[in-house]
């Protein structure tokens, strides 16, 4: 009776709870950041990020142009890991708004400009620079009429040349547009990922969540020319009239030198019915939907058709030869040994140790590495975990796993080691090599391109304390679980050969065509599935646009991973029926030879997509951050390969009785 009582008592605390739960919150929302609501007349304050270009992609400081400064003072506000790699430097701005007030305000006007100044506005308005403003986390948007289309920017640019004109005019008045929604405080918990932290909003909460909450912010940029003796007399934030964007450029502001440019900008609220979540959709919406889904799934299918052919005509080729060869009586079988060829042949070489063995070992490592870090990103931001309202996030998460990441990679490449060796004896210095390996190329690349930045000024350098950040998180962090890895894969049971290796190798008999050029064809299947949103993503990193469709990306890497697995079991099969039983490195880069072609179509980027990109510096950036990506899609993809042929040739020889 005491027991049953017990257990009654916890069921009905368990419904309790359960209820109080249901009743202080009613709805959930993971991506994005911590709601502010606004009352009538609250302080708004925007921010900027670096001045951006698509046509040099070097990132500059938006105070190294002659703007307004706020009137506390510069300050920097607080960035995660992935945004000072990426180049962000977000700073208060003096652009100021009150909550449903609409205005018109004069902010400053600028002491004569001097050569260098209009040397620098000039030559940063031809290389059609970006100013990019913030406002409760949304970028400011502004749209453009090209051919009858309406075009979506993120940004304004810093200034603009008429078509056949010499003048430069720089914009210098800013209307905006803030769209908000009226918040009736709703019970709804909120937990966010962006730079302002973790927030919940409630039932109890209700009377203080009232107000506004603003869901868009766009821009119209003007050039308008003032009387600097007239602006002078005013001071920061004093109302001005309300201007309009003239339409004749002597009205503009020219950038000369000696001239006075004052800076005004006027703000509009505006009612709007889009809710809080759904706020970043405007800026989700991808260029070429439709072709982007029918690209995508056109390609999935050729590959899956594709796929398929290989696995059925390979599955068959496979079971036929087994079926013939155990079928025979013990005398069919030893007559039959005597006339053996193909793949049977190589019996006694197949597990031979291959050209570079620690090498082959270290590369698997690091692709295990890199492969586990993708797929953990890429499921995350699937399901919605990585907002693009949380700026950063995505890189900081990718270091971050890579760096966790390390003692899976220490674990196989010690175990393949031991597998290969038949001892632990200097499990160390593989551990060492794979912590060192894709990190130094990454570590050298990296640095010869920050040279190049700190040459430019660029905000886009990583800064000396940020590279002690990233070596004390690899060395503290990294190289022990690295370590620790290959500690517990000297522990593990190393991989038993079915078949004994010959003393002496085997002769390898001359091939028809060269092994290279079958192991370089393999590479363009996979490519296959891949072209086609390699496109997206480059045109987001590259072009500034934002990619989210990670749900796409997921199918095609899944997909990906099925077509590299096949490959390079085909290619190695190929190679064992022609005897050649040096099948370690061909297994690898079979699939691994993706990344030339992923290089090549970047260049071809490059070449016809990007006309835009001018000087060598942005060139040598843009092939600098390639390479990087085909290195990372080499180690990935060849260890897939490598990975599922280790285990088809592991399991074809088991099942075979040869004496």
């Amino acid at each position: 009776m005491a027991s049953s009582s017990i257990s009654r008592r916890k069921y009905l605390a368990a419904l309790l709870f359960l209820a109080l739960i249901l009743q202080t919150c009613n709805g959930f929302y993971l991506p994005g950041s911590y709601m502010h609501t606004y009352s009538n007349g609250d302080e708004i304050s925007a921010k900027v990020n670096s001045l951006t270009s698509i046509e040099t992609e070097l990132p500059f400081s938006y105070y190294s142009l002659p703007y307004c400064t706020p009137p506390g003072g510069i300050k920097k506000s607080a960035e995660n890991l992935g945004e000072l790699l990426m180049g962000d430097q977000i700073d208060n701005s003096p652009y100021r708004f009150r909550m449903n007030v609409n205005e018109s305000i004069y902010l400053c006007t600028t002491s004569p400009l001097s050569e260098n100044e209009v040397k620098l506005l000039k030559q940063r308005t031809h290389d059609l620079y970006q100013v990019n403003m913030i406002l409760d986390n949304l970028p400011v948007m502004r749209f453009t009429n090209q051919n009858g289309v309406k075009i979506q920017w993120t940004g304004f640019p810093v200034g603009y040349t008429p078509p056949g004109g010499n003048d430069d005019y720089i914009i210098n008045h800013l209307k905006f547009k803030v769209f908000i929604h009226e918040y009736e405080g709703a019970g709804v918990e909120i937990i966010g990922t962006g730079e302002e932290g973790l927030g919940v909003i409630s039932e109890a909460d209700k009377k203080k969540a009232s107000g506004y909450e603003i869901v868009g912010f766009e821009v119209v940029p003007c050039s308008v020319k003032y009387d600097p003796e007239k602006m002078t007399k005013l001071h920061m934030y004093d109302n001005i009239t309300t201007v309009s964007c003239p339409q004749e450029l002597e009205n503009s502001q020219t950038i000369r030198e000696k001239e006075r440019v004052s800076f005004t900008y006027e703000v509009e609220f505006m009612k709007s019915n889009v809710r809080w979540p759904s706020r970043w959709d405007a800026y989700l919406k991808m260029e070429g939907a439709r072709v982007h889904w029918f690209s995508i799934l056109n390609s999935l299918m050729v590959i899956f058709f594709l796929a398929g052919i290989v696995f059925v005509i390979f599955l068959r080729t496979v079971r036929r030869d087994l079926a013939r060869y155990e079928e025979l009586d013990k005398e069919a079988q030893a007559q039959m040994n005597e006339e053996l060829s193909g793949w049977k042949l190589v019996v006694g070489d197949v597990f031979r140790e291959p050209n570079h063995s620690k090498l082959l070992c270290v590369m698997v490592a690091d692709g295990v590495q890199i492969t586990g870090m993708a797929v953990v990103t890429i499921i995350f931001a699937a399901f919605g975990f990585m907002s693009p309202a949380s700026r950063g996030m995505l890189l900081t998460g990718m270091i971050l796993l890579y760096l966790f990441l390390g003692i899976a990679a220490g674990y196989v490449g010690v175990r393949m080691w031991r597998t290969i060796k038949g001892s632990s004896e200097g499990w160390r210095s593989i551990s060492w090599s794979t912590a060192c390996f894709f990190p130094g190329i990454v570590f050298v690349i990296l640095t010869v391109l920050n040279f190049i930045l700190w040459g430019s000024k660029s905000t886009g350098a990583i800064p000396i304390s940020l590279y002690f950040v990233l070596l004390s998180l690899w060395f503290c962090i990294s190289v022990p679980l690295t370590l620790l890895g290959g500690l517990l894969g000297t522990r593990a049971e190393p991989i038993e050969y079915p078949v004994r290796t010959n003393q002496i190798p085997r002769e390898i008999p001359p091939h028809k065509y060269p092994s290279w050029l079958l192991v370089l064809g393999a590479g363009t299947l996979p490519f296959g599935t891949l072209f086609i949103e390699l496109f997206f993503i480059l045109s987001s990193i590259w072009l500034g646009r934002f990619y989210y469709v990670f749900g796409f990306l997921l199918v095609v890497f899944t997909l990906l991973v099925i077509v590299c697995a096949e490959v390079s079991v085909v290619l190695t099969y190929m190679h064992l029926c022609v005897e050649d039983w040096m099948w370690w490195w061909k297994a690898f880069y079979a699939s691994g030879s993706v990344a030339f072609y992923v290089f090549l179509y970047s260049v071809n980027y490059l070449i016809f997509d990007l006309r835009s990109l001018s000087g060598p510096v942005s060139a040598m950036l843009y092939l600098g951050y390639s390479l990087i990506m085909a290195i990372a899609i080499m180690l990935s993809t060849g260890t897939i390969g490598f990975l599922t042929s280790f285990y088809f040739v592991h399991y074809l020889f088991s099942s075979v009785k040869i004496d």
